[in-house]
């Protein structure tokens, strides 16, 4: 009986033993599904984490001028084809400017003498100040510069011939359509003494920017000059209107 009744309490024990066995085995299945899904819940942020920090690398980088590696030679290339078009618009302007340089004889070209009726005459404004006026006309059949300072010698009774030098004035933009006249002065003091030592007869007019020269009469009833030619001035173009 009593061998019975260990056996018995050993199959208890076995069978309990057992029992405890597989609740453990149940219980380590828990907490590996409990693992294996923590495992997965905490790979989604890894997985979205790099995605979260290449968004935010994409998106932060904005501000923070982390763009300038993508959008660096994006805007870069813009700025470079803004520099091409700004060149291209400074080319077009320069175009424009070239309305500019028209003026200064960049498109236009300088006044011919040939296509140039010249005269001279005397536009003293009283009887100390001496001046010539002398007049340009577009008698071409283009429109042409006449901007800038003619060059003029005055040819005396003795048959030499002086240079003018110029006066402190900027030349002004002096462009002539066809029959638009341009005038430029010759300036000086009058002598009144009836003692002056030059004896003017002719002037020598080159228009600007040319090399021919056209030989006009000094005007009659212009003032005697004061001192030498060198004292006596010329100023820049200008037009009459």
């Amino acid at each position: 009986m009593k061998y019975t009744r260990i056996t018995a309490l050993a199959a208890v024990g076995v069978a309990a033993t057992l029992s405890l066995t597989a609740c453990g085995g149940s219980d380590s299945g828990k907490d590996s599904s409990a693992q294996g899904s923590s495992a997965s819940s905490s790979s989604s942020p890894t997985n979205d984490g790099p995605a979260t920090d290449g968004s935010s690398a994409g998106g932060g980088s904005t501000p923070d001028g982390g763009s300038k590696p993508q959008g660096g030679p994006g805007s870069g290339a813009a700025q470079a084809g803004g520099g091409a078009g700004s060149g291209s618009g400074q080319s077009t302007k320069a175009g424009g400017t070239g309305g500019g340089a028209t003026q200064t004889g960049g498109k236009v070209t300088f006044c011919k003498t040939a296509n140039l009726a010249i005269d001279a005459h005397n536009a003293a404004p009283d009887t100390v100040s001496g001046r010539i006026d002398v007049t340009m006309v577009n008698r071409g059949s283009t429109t042409c510069s006449a901007t800038g300072f003619a060059g003029v010698d005055i040819k005396d009774a003795d048959h030499t011939s002086s240079p003018i030098e110029r006066g402190q004035a900027q030349p002004r933009i002096t462009i002539l359509k066809p029959g638009d006249a341009a005038v430029f002065d010759i300036a000086y003091d009058i002598d009144n003494s009836g003692n002056s030592l030059t004896s003017p007869t002719d002037i020598l007019v080159t228009p600007p920017n040319e090399t021919h020269t056209v030989s006009l009469k000094w005007p009659a009833g212009a003032g005697k000059i004061k001192g030498a030619y060198t004292d006596v001035q010329v100023y820049p173009t200008h037009t009459t209107k």
